[in-house]
Formats: C-alpha cells, structure tokens, sequence
C-alpha cells in the first residue's frame, strides 16, 4: 500500500464539459466516481487515493478508462519508471563501466596469484592468500547493483523501491571493500612470516603469544564488520523511500536515515580500521626487524610499510570518514534521491573504487608468491656455494663443451660403417674401463707367473669387469685388479691364508671326525692278484673306464 501523499501537493480537478466531467492528462474522467472513490490529483502529475497510485500526465493518461467500480483500465502505475535517465543515472552507469573492468582484472590476478608452484604448506593454506580477491569480487557484485539502480531512481516519478536497493547495496558494498584492505594486510604480514621462517622451520615457535594475537587477530575485526552489519542491515527500509514531497521527506525520510543505529554502525568501522593497523605493525614488529630505541623504531615501522598499504590505509579511512558523514549529513547522503551527487560518488563510490585499482595494479607487478620462494630459495643456495667454493656451470656448458670438441672425439661410441668403433685419437684420452680382480686358482698358479717375471696380456681381457654404479665399488674393483697384476705372490698368500681362515672358521663346530674306513666309505677289498689292475675294466673299443666299485656316499663336508 502506498502511503498518502500530502494535502499540500493535491490540485483541484480541472473542470471539464459539465459538473460531473473533468479533464486532465489529454483525457476526460467521470468527476463523481473519481470523488466518491477518494482519488486526489497531486502537483507531481499522478493521482492516488491511497491504496492505488497511477500516472494522470500524458501520453500515459491519455488512453485510461474508468470503470464504475472505481478500477483504472489502461493505467500506468506511480512505480513505473517513466521519466529519462538523469544525472544521478549516468553517472552511476560510467562508475558502473569502471567497477566492470576491475571485475576482468580481478580474475585476472586471481587466477595469477591464486595458483599453487610449491606443496601447500599446514599454515600457509592457498585460500589465505585468495581471500583478498574473493572481497573483490563481493565488493564489485554489490557495487553494481548499487550503481545501476540509480537509473530507476532516477527514472521513477514517485520514489520507491530502488533508492531502497540502491542505498542496502551501498552499504554492503563499503564493507566489502574494508575487508579487502584487511585481508590484503593481513596477507601481506602473512606472507612476511613465510619468508621468515622459510630458511629454518623451527625459527619461531607455534604456539607463543605471537601465534595467539594472529589466531584472534582476525576474530575481532570480523566482529566488529558484522556489529556493522547487523546494526545497518536489519532495520525497516520504508521509511528512506518516503521522498515524495519536501514535507514528507523532512519528516519521515531524512530522520530514519540519520538515527542513533547509523552513527554506531559507523564508529564500529574504525575499531576495524584500529584492528588493521594493529594488525600491520604485530606483522612488522616480529618479520621484519626488532630496532631498539623509539626514533629508530618508529622510522623503522614507517619505512617497513609498502606503499600499496599506505594507500589502502588512506582510503579505507577516507571510506569510514564518508560513512559517518552520511550519519549526521541527509544532504550529503546516499539514502537521499535529491543529494548532492559529487558528494555521494566521490566519497561514497571513489574509495572502494580506488581500492580496486590498487590492488589491481599491485597484483599485476607482482609475482606469484611461490615463484617468489622459490626464486629466494635459489638465491640461497647460490650464497651457500660460493661460500663453500662450489661453482655451478651455466646450462649452455655442456652444449658449448659438446661443439669445441674434435670430429673424431665427438662422433665416440657411434659405430662405424663396416661395424668397428672408430676410435682414431682416442689413445690415451679415455680413462680405462673398470675390472674387477680375477679369479686367482690356487698358489701355484701365481707362484709360476711371478717366477716367469713376466704377464700374460691374452688372460687380461678374460677379467670381469663392474657395470655398476657405485663409484666406490669401481674404486675398490680397480685396486684389486691392479693388485693381482702387480703383485700376484700377495694375491696367492691372501688366498691361501683366506682359505685357511675359512677352514678354522668351519672347524669353531667342533673337532674333526675320525676317518673313515674302506668299508665304511662303502668300498669294497680289492680282489687278491689284481692289484690297481682290478679296480678298472677298460674297453678297449671306446676307451671308457668303468669303475667296478660302488659309488662314494658322502656322510659329511669333510668329505668333499
């Protein structure tokens, strides 16, 4: 139900072509129904008799009928936007334009900042730093329908419902755009302890009073953002649309606008904006240096602040000073159809813009923090091998190594046409193939080649070499092989003492056994007169001999 318009603003009705006839709006209506249904014409072109509301100017006027029962046929309603985009509409639409292109910048960094190049890590979640730029885009949505609702303010003869929408959104709107200063220090601080404790983990500890601050850190700015809203938001809304007089706006419009629940909501946000300087330095007192004395530590905590959140500072505040103007200011105020509107859009829609664009361009110089880390942790490692002497080669030396080398060397290892390696050159240049020590039977073997003095270079191809690739094995294979070469009466002593300490070891289980008898080895007496003769029958077609005695039954490793 539309509330009643004042006694002020009501018109007579123009007479028309006899008593009960009236003309207005290029169109002729019965003068009694319009009476005895109570219906008022008003100064501002419409006619209402409180319950319903409807356009009496030209051309909307001009083709409604009346009917008996006091319905209007054809009619146009009061909350139809009928009038052209005014100021107020045009220049919410380029606001509008330029909260768009932040709205593509904002992905943008999103997709650039948001993405992971290391493991996440327990207390340095992604979502932490992500957080800035989900409030961007909450702060951009809400800007929006703020904006583009001033075209129907302004195109609504009588004001209603979107000056409502346009000012809930504006409010939203402000506190989106505090929360993305605080999720942007906060992060910044954030990030400074990353770097801090990235070179030695255990640098701070997880559970000190440092860690209690940042844990309710976050707690108390929140709480005071929703003290905020819960003191702006559930509220009746219908007294703001009351504007459609000077009287009724005086009366009823402009103190709802500006009661006690306003000027509160407005003092909450600079405990939140103390929350985030408060914030700042905790992150600078702890990551960034500990000066000693109050000049030096007062220009320290000046120069350790970047300049984008000395921007972000500025704004926010100059944000929260525009909010409580529009407290105790109806002139200045969003809420007002009619207010001054270099006002409304520098101080209410410029701050939260200005906002966007700094972070748009800090995200666009920047680089992922990732790559950042990682970058540092190279740089570290870098230090760490100059102090140790350690140079790395660039990457091109192997390629720049690979193109001065001769024809004959760099084409080794491929095999030639007729099958052979080519191997013209390579003489002395390539270091020999590893071989492990050879099999070395017995003593005597070694005793005959050193008392010859001299080697046999046939055996040594037969020696086995290491295909591994344990360096140290090579190593250890090498020396040995050297060893038999060089001094092969060590070697036979080495594996005459080897075998003798492998018999003592074996012979630890306990005394020998007593030998065996002929016939307990199951052996048979030889025949008498046969001699060693009769042990063999030999066939004198194939040569073969085949033992006449039984099979040797072995009772133990000593008989082997």
């Amino acid at each position: 139900m539309l509330t009643n318009l004042f006694v002020r603003d009501a018109l007579p009705f123009p007479p028309g072509n006899d008593a009960n006839d009236t003309a207005f709006g290029g169109n002729h209506f019965n003068l009694t129904l319009l009476n005895g249904f109570n219906y008022v014409l008003y100064s501002n072109g419409t006619i209402s008799n409180v319950s319903h509301c409807f356009m009496a100017v030209e051309p909307w006027s001009s083709t409604v009928v009346i009917l008996e029962n006091g319905t209007f046929v054809n009619s146009t309603g009061c909350d139809s936007p009928v009038d052209p985009i005014g100021l107020r509409g045009g220049i919410g639409v380029g606001f509008g334009v330029l909260y768009g292109l932040c709205l593509v910048g904002v992905l943008m960094n999103l997709a650039k900042h948001g993405k992971l190049h290391l493991p996440a890590e327990k207390n340095f979640v992604p979502v932490s730093r992500r957080w800035q730029w989900y409030w961007c885009l909450f702060t951009i949505v809400f800007a929006f329908i703020s904006l583009f609702t001033n075209i129907d303010v302004d195109r609504f003869r009588i004001v209603g419902l979107p000056i409502i929408l346009n000012s809930f959104c504006w409010y939203i709107m402000q506190m989106g755009a505090l929360a993305i200063v605080w999720e942007a220090v906060r992060h910044w601080g954030s990030w400074q302890e990353r770097q801090f404790i990235d070179p030695d983990p255990f640098r701070l500890k997880a559970d000190d009073r440092r860690a209690k601050v940042e844990l309710f850190m976050p707690i108390i700015f929140y709480a005071w953002l929703w003290l905020n809203f819960f003191l702006i938001v559930p509220r009746n809304w219908g007294a703001i649309e009351l504007q459609r007089s000077p009287e009724q706006t005086a009366a009823r419009a402009a103190p709802s606008a500006t009661d006690i629940r306003f000027k509160i909501a407005a003092f909450f946000l600079i405990f939140c904006w103390l929350t985030i300087v408060a914030s700042l330095f905790h992150s600078i007192k702890h990551y960034k240096f500990r000066a000693h004395g109050i000049v030096s530590q007062a220009s320290g905590y000046v120069a350790a602040v970047p300049l984008r959140v000395w921007i972000l500072l500025g704004l926010s505040l100059a944000l929260i000073g525009y909010q409580i103007l529009v407290a105790f200011s109806w002139d200045n105020s969003v809420l007002n159809a009619q207010g001054n509107l270099a006002a409304m859009y520098v101080g209410g829609y410029g701050p939260a813009l200005f906002i966007l664009f700094t972070q748009l361009v800090w995200g666009y110089i920047s680089v992922n923090e990732d790559l950042q880390l990682k970058r540092q942790r190279r740089q570290r490692g870098e230090a760490m091998d100059r102090e140790m002497g350690h140079v790395v080669k660039p990457n091109w030396w192997s390629r720049a190594k690979t193109a001065a080398e001769p024809d004959h060397k760099r084409g080794r290892g491929r095999p030639a046409a007729n099958g052979a390696g080519d191997n013209w050159g390579n003489e002395g240049r390539e270091a020999p193939a590893p071989v492990e020590m050879a099999d070395m039977h017995g003593a005597a073997g070694a005793r005959g080649a050193s008392q010859a003095g001299t080697f046999d270079a046939s055996k040594h191809s037969s020696l086995p070499s290491y295909a591994g690739k344990s360096d140290r094995r090579r190593t250890e294979v090498a020396m040995s092989t050297a060893g038999a070469i060089l001094f092969p009466n060590a070697v036979a002593q080495s594996a005459a003492q080897s075998h003798e300490a492998r018999r003592q070891e074996i012979m630890l289980d306990g005394p020998a056994p007593p030998p065996y008898t002929e016939r307990e080895r199951g052996r048979t007496e030889p025949i008498a007169g046969q001699g060693e003769t009769g042990r063999s029958v030999r066939s004198a077609s194939t040569g073969t001999g085949v033992s006449s005695q039984q099979p040797q039954q072995i009772r133990s490793m000593l008989d082997v």
